[in-house]
């Protein structure tokens, strides 16, 4: 198909009718959606984790001086993990038709339970390292930190559950309730504070309070010996700072590598972190600069729909910041041409020169350029999309009814018999509508929205928080009329809350000021004015004049 396309490209270039370009644009191709989607894949990937974990149980309690039963342990990991992947379909299902989001939180999980029978072999083996350090050195909170960062906080829990359950079979029974136990608070403490991350160093408090959890877990179930504080020897205190260390350092070194292994798991996944969105927030980035100096006028429009948008964002539990974010490229396409945009017009409206059909393609133009810009930057996946959507399908209605009048008046001509009705112009609503898709997301549809209410706020005259209300409810209702928020997933509650954040926004945005009155001159006040202000005027001296005394005084000409 691309031969082909590349082909009739070149003959319409030989004709003159094309420039022999083609515009960028950012779709998964079908391959690739089918391999994301695909449930062969997914469960290839179940099976593969589920022999992983059977291998590593195998191999634990084969040859084990405590009657362990290497078939038994690996037939009880196996149900363990069926149990962990049903639970994962029935708890996470979207995220279950993710076969890249599937491969990372099992992926993860595999990794720490590999860590868990690395630790734990490697200790038995080797008689110098003392057994407590089998608790110790385990990075607990490794899983459920980059999942909760990348995905979300209930897959990490999702993860603390599934390295506590499986990691058991790899511990011996002295140590198992121990391990139950600091795996699942370590676990816990790591996700709660990883909540909302929009610092790196958010992730360095996270492996604090884990290795904190640790150490305290661990003088509780006498792992770490407090023996020394008693008053013990050289050797025992050097055994208690070993331990502590151990503990508390694994924590924070888990924290350094989940740092450093986001950017690399964001590239990979397509995932993006707070940390990231907070970094591409940053107004100097070179298609906001050109906007700020080519487009005054639609930056400004730009910022003030991300203000709506993160609000409304933060009422309905979406990601306020990939709201402001994108808001702020969301009209990048402009930039082709600003002149053509009411926001940026002087005195001169372009429009005025061109057909309805002909400004409508203009304005219409700007979410393609806008793609093809954003591609050509290498912005986020997820800036791009919005781009496309923020406009849906929806109507180019100024100059489709000014189509329409046009088309009313030249028919009036031809009844006169003034023209001919060949030359009376069809006018077809599909040259007028945005070329979609419509929202897809929750944080597209605000955007939308966002970008609708503040485009028709200019437009008030005196504002009044009636008025700011009737108009928000006016724009969401005719949306929803239209069919633009039909697979956004906003719901009627979300779209209740979007309304009301709105308009309180509005409302402090477009305030009225007070009208100070005009000083009366009395002729006190004129007096006064004369003695303060208008004395000081009269005992001004103009430099020339001071130059002439100064001449006179030396005795010169």
């Amino acid at each position: 198909m691309e031969l082909l396309d590349s082909i009739r490209r070149r003959r319409l270039t030989q004709k003159g009718l094309s420039s022999g370009k083609k515009r960028r644009t950012q779709t998964d191709g079908p391959v690739a959606i089918r391999l994301d989607r695909s449930t062969v894949i997914r469960y290839s990937v179940y099976v593969v984790f589920a022999l992983f974990v059977s291998v590593m149980a195998f191999n634990f309690a084969n040859g084990r001086v405590d009657g362990a039963r290497p078939v038994s342990a690996a037939a009880g990991s196996l149900l363990a993990v069926v149990m962990a992947i049903l639970l994962f379909e029935v708890w996470h299902p979207k995220t279950a038709r993710r076969n890249g989001h599937v491969f990372l939180i099992f992926s993860c999980l595999a990794v720490q339970l590999g860590f868990i029978w690395l630790v734990t072999v490697t200790v038995e083996t080797n008689p110098v390292l003392p057994e407590s350090l089998k608790l110790l050195l385990v990075p607990y909170a490794l899983a459920p930190m980059i999942l909760a960062v990348l995905l979300r906080s209930n897959l990490g829990l999702y993860a603390v559950a599934g390295a506590t359950l499986l990691g058991a079979f790899l511990i011996d029974k002295e140590s198992l309730l121990p391990y139950l136990v600091m795996s699942a608070a370590c676990g816990l403490s790591a996700v709660i504070v990883t909540q909302e991350v929009r610092k790196r160093g958010r992730l360095l408090r996270g492996g604090f309070y884990a290795g904190g959890a640790a150490v305290l877990l661990a003088c509780s179930f006498n792992i770490i010996s407090l023996g020394p504080l008693n008053g013990g020897g050289v050797l025992e205190w050097q055994l208690f700072g070993i331990e502590v260390a151990s503990a508390f350092g694994i924590g924070l070194v888990t924290g350094m590598i989940v740092s450093g292994l986001l950017p690399i798991l964001e590239s990979t996944f397509t995932l993006t972190t707070d940390i990231s969105w907070l970094e591409l927030s940053d107004l100097n980035h070179k298609l906001l600069r050109r906007m700020q100096l080519e487009a005054p006028g639609t930056f400004h429009h730009s910022m003030v729909v991300a203000s709506l948008a993160e609000a409304a964002a933060e009422e309905i539990g979406a990601n306020p910041m990939m709201c402001r974010v994108c808001s702020y490229f969301h009209d990048i396409g402009k930039l082709q041409k600003p002149a053509y945009f009411i926001e940026n017009q002087g005195e001169n409206n372009p429009h005025d020169s061109l057909t309805p059909t002909m400004s409508a393609l203009v304005i219409i133009a700007h979410v393609k350029d806008g793609v093809d810009m954003a591609i050509k930057s290498k912005l986020n996946p997820r800036i791009i999309d919005v781009i496309r959507e923020h406009h849906g399908n929806s109507l180019v209605y100024y100059f489709y009814r000014k189509a329409q009048e046009q088309r009313r008046v030249e028919e009036g001509m031809v009844e006169e018999g003034l023209e001919n009705p060949e030359d009376v112009p069809e006018v077809d609503a599909k040259n007028f509508r945005y070329p979609g898709p419509t929202p897809q997301t929750l944080e597209s549809g605000i955007i939308s929205l966002a970008d609708a209410v503040e485009s028709a706020s200019r437009t008030l005259r005196k504002p009044t928080p009636r008025k700011i209300r009737s108009l928000v409810d006016d724009i969401v209702f005719n949306r929803i009329k239209d069919g633009q928020l039909d697979n956004c997933g906003l719901t009627v509650s979300d779209l209740k809350k979007t309304r009301d954040s709105f308009a309180n926004t509005l409302r402090s945005m477009m305030h009225s000021r007070i009208d100070y009155p005009k000083r009366e001159k009395q002729t006190g006040d004129s007096q006064s004015d004369s003695g303060s202000t208008g004395g000081l005027v009269k005992n001004v001296v103009p430099v020339e004049e001071l130059e002439k005394q100064r001449r006179k005084a030396a005795g010169d000409p």
